[in-house]
This record gives C-alpha cells, structure tokens and sequence, in this order.
C-alpha cells in the first residue's frame, strides 16, 4: 500500500459561479495538486477554459497544477502553460505525432512532462518513453466529459503500468482520472496507483476537506 497518495481534485467539476470560493476549498484541504482539464473541441467533443480563466484560477491557487491538455498540437501551448507556474504538463500520446521531441519541450521548458492514455489505448505504446517521463495519466473514462462511469480495465492496465515501469526502473508517477470515488480509489491504490484525479467526488461531497482526507486515508 502507498502511504504517500496524491489526490488531484479535478476543476472541472468546481461551482464557476463560485470559483474563488471553489478554489479556497481546494487551498483548506489535504489535496496535494490542483488538475485542470484544457480541452479544444478538437480532440475531445467539449470545451473548458481558455487561458484567461486559468490565469486567474493560477493566481488563487496554493497547489501545485496538474495541468492535463486535451487539444491537439499541445505543444503550441507551452508557454502559455510554463506562464501559469504549471508544476506537470501532460500532454496526449494519441495528440502528439513527435512525442518524445513535445516531452523533451516541456522539460526544457522547466515543466515535469505527462503523458496521457486513453482508455482503447495500450500500455504497451509508452516501451519506448516511459524513462523519458516523469509521469503517465490513464484515462478511466472516454475523455471530453466529466460524471462518467468508471471503466473496469483500468486497474488491469494500472497494473500493467506499474509492471512496466518496475522492468525499466523508471521513476513515474502514474495517475488516474475518470470515475474516481472510496470504491474505486481503494482498487486503484491496490494495484499500484501514485495520484488520484477526482471531480464530482470531492466538489460534490457535504465536507470537500473531509472527503479528500478520506481519499488519501485508502493508502494506509
């Protein structure tokens, strides 16, 4: 069992008409990173924030950003991106044609670099990067909308993750987003998972600092 759980609390699923108050919520609790979704239309069938929002959204964050871009071409963001003080920038595997020149302009760029997999695709399509990130996001569900139900597979390819990078010795982190909740959470730490992204679970609950101490409580 982990003992060092990252819990990511996904902005998404925030009360906009209530985002400073959202966003102070997120700053009392115990949650380690703050995951924000950028999403173009393009690549997922939704739109979320524009780079005004989040710069504001930066501004009155205390956790570090987990900055998570569904578009294609991501790399034509990164500075947007560094400007926002972004702590990991994770980027597609499916968006990016030249991944491994994208991971070397995060870093260069002063940023940890992410790599995200959907869920129709294998771990097996990381053999030859995976030393070269410092961490892989498996998608849980379909990307593009949140409040979707938990695909079972992931705990077979969060193993599968977990097999790989212990056979490269890479040092990686590997998160999960989609569907997270206690049930799934405590299945998804038992196969080996570093950081939990949830949305609805943690905006929705009556106590957000309560239900983020629940969720980091499922690696002891």
């Amino acid at each position: 069992m982990k003992t060092d759980l990252k819990i990511s609390p996904s902005l998404l699923a925030a009360d906009f008409s209530n985002l400073e108050l959202e966003l102070e919520k997120v700053n009392q609790s115990d949650a380690d990173w703050l995951h924000i979704d950028i999403m173009d239309g393009v690549f997922v069938p939704n739109i979320s924030f524009g780079f005004p929002v989040l710069k504001y959204v930066a501004k009155l964050s205390q956790k570090p950003l987990d900055v998570h871009l569904m578009i294609v071409q991501p790399e034509k963001f990164l500075r947007e991106v560094k400007e926002l003080e972004t702590m990991m920038m994770n980027v597609h595997y499916e968006a990016c044609v030249h991944l491994h020149r994208v991971i070397q302009q995060i870093k260069d760029a002063g940023m940890k670099a992410g790599v995200t997999l959907n869920p129709s695709t294998p771990v097996s399509m990381l053999e030859d990067i995976i030393n070269d990130v410092d961490m892989v996001l498996l998608m849980s569900v379909n990307p593009g909308f949140g409040g979707q139900k938990f695909i079972e597979n992931t705990i077979n390819k969060v193993r599968a993750l977990r097999s790989l990078i212990d056979r490269k010795q890479a040092d990686v982190l590997i998160e999960v987003d989609g569907g997270v909740n206690l049930e799934t959470g405590a299945r998804l730490v038992e196969a080996g998972v570093d950081v939990l992204v949830t949305g609805s679970t943690v905006f929705k609950a009556p106590d957000f600092g309560e239900m983020v101490h629940q969720l980091k409580s499922l690696a002891h």
